[in-house]
Parts: structure tokens; sequence; C-alpha cells
């Protein structure tokens, strides 16, 4: 059976975990509200009115590129290319390819972040492979001047965090949209847990704190997870309406 990522691939254990899908999509939620191309988000007014739902409408995207066979996972890539099309048309322009290229490069950086986090370095070969994956997502949406190789995509990546990101109002009423859809607690979790995937350069723009008072209780956290008690820390967490989104994220 042909899959577009093969099975055994890291980046099925990367997305095959909800805590790590929860870090990535902490450190893109940060970056996202940064992007000069963030008017594009709110064109259609769905993230800021439901920040969450959203997320877990991405997730359900990316899943099903990464853990479908590889004709799903095509049709699941053309359904993507078809929305923004839609988008693109209902505003009567197109969506810049650096801001594309910009939403790839936050799944990748991420998806590599979030692991270490959680759980170890990854080696040479495996940070080259989550790269292709994305990088063959891209190639699928046509998108241009996507980056060869991993190297080429680290260049890349400086580069367009130094000139792809700006504190905007947008950036303000985002944030204003998160604290008021998680409600205080666990805002500042989110930011916290943004300040240990973020690169400094979103943390400079966005003055996180450089506390990271989270990082000993994710190794706590950690411990947990072995006596199996990582289901009830979250349920504690987590909004009661999203607690099973959560759950169901568990791949593997």
């Amino acid at each position: 059976m042909d899959y577009f990522v093969k099975p055994g691939s890291i980046v099925r254990q990367i997305w095959g975990k909800g805590d790590t899908i929860l870090f990535i999509f902490a450190g893109a939620s940060a970056e996202f509200a940064l992007n000069k191309a963030v008017d594009w988000l709110y064109f259609t007014g769905k993230l800021p009115a439901d920040p969450l739902g959203r997320l877990f409408s991405t997730v359900s995207y990316a899943r099903q590129i990464v853990f479908s066979e590889y004709d799903d996972a095509i049709a699941a890539i053309d359904r993507i290319t078809a929305i923004h099309s839609a988008v693109e048309k209902g505003r009567e322009q197109q969506i810049p390819d650096w801001a594309y290229r910009d939403v790839l490069f936050m799944l990748i950086d991420y998806s590599i972040r979030a692991y270490e986090l959680l759980e170890r370095k990854l080696t040479p070969a495996e940070e080259a492979e989550t790269f292709d994956v994305f990088y063959r997502v891209g190639s699928q949406m046509k998108l241009a001047g996507l980056p060869r190789t991993y190297e080429e995509w680290q260049i890349m990546r400086h580069e367009h965090l130094d000139t792809n990101l700006a504190y905007s109002h947008f950036t303000q009423d985002l944030y204003r949209q998160y604290k008021k859809h998680l409600g205080i607690p666990r805002y500042h979790i989110l930011l916290q847990s943004q300040v240990l995937v973020v690169p400094p350069r979103v943390n400079q723009l966005l003055s996180l704190s450089n506390t990271k008072w989270l990082k000993p209780m994710i190794e706590v956290y950690k411990f947990c997870r072995l006596l199996k008690l990582d289901r009830t820390i979250k349920n504690m967490i987590l909004p009661k309406e999203y607690i099973k989104d959560v759950e169901n994220l568990d791949a593997i």
C-alpha cells in the first residue's frame, strides 16, 4: 500500500501525538499573529471568531496528509488549494507566494521544535525527512520558490523570520481573542508554551517572557506520561468542549 508519508516515518511520530501537535500550534499561533499576511486569516472571519476550532480544522487536514494513503493525501492537499483559491476569488486578490511558504516553513520548524521539547533531539536525517514531507506538500500545491533541501530551507527560514513578521493591530486583536476563548489561566499556559518553542525573533516581536517556568513542569508531565496520568492532567487544563478532540489526536 502506497502512503504519502511512509509508516515508521518520524513525521508520523511527530503528528501522531496530541501533546506534540498542541505545541506545534502554540508556536504557529504566535507566528501567525505576526505574519504580514495575517489579514488573509481575517478575511473570512473564521480565525478570530473561533481560534481553537480553526486549530482543530487545520490539524484535521494535516493528519489526513500524514496518515492517509497516497491518493487520499493528494486529494486532501488539492482541497486545501481549492479552499485558498476560493478565498482569493472572494477577495479578488492572490495570497502572496511567500505567505504560503511561511505556513509550510512554520509546520517544518515547529514540528521539529515541539518534538525535541517533548521527546528527543532529531537526527540530521530525521530533520531532512520532516522537511521533505512538507516540501512535497508545497510542490503538490504548485508553490513557487520552495527550497529544495533542508539546508536551503534553514537559510530561507531565517530570511522569512527577518522579513515577513511585524507586530500589528491584527497581532493585538488575535491575542485578545486567544485570551477571550481560553480564559486567563489557560492563556498564560499558551504564552509559556510559546516561549518554549518559538524562535528568538518571534519572542522579541511579541515581547514574550524569557522566564521559562513551564519547562520544569514539562519534565514532570513526561514522568506522568510514564505513569499514564497525562490524560488526567490534560483534562484539568483543557477546555471541556475540546478534551475529546485532543484525545483523538493520539494516533500512535
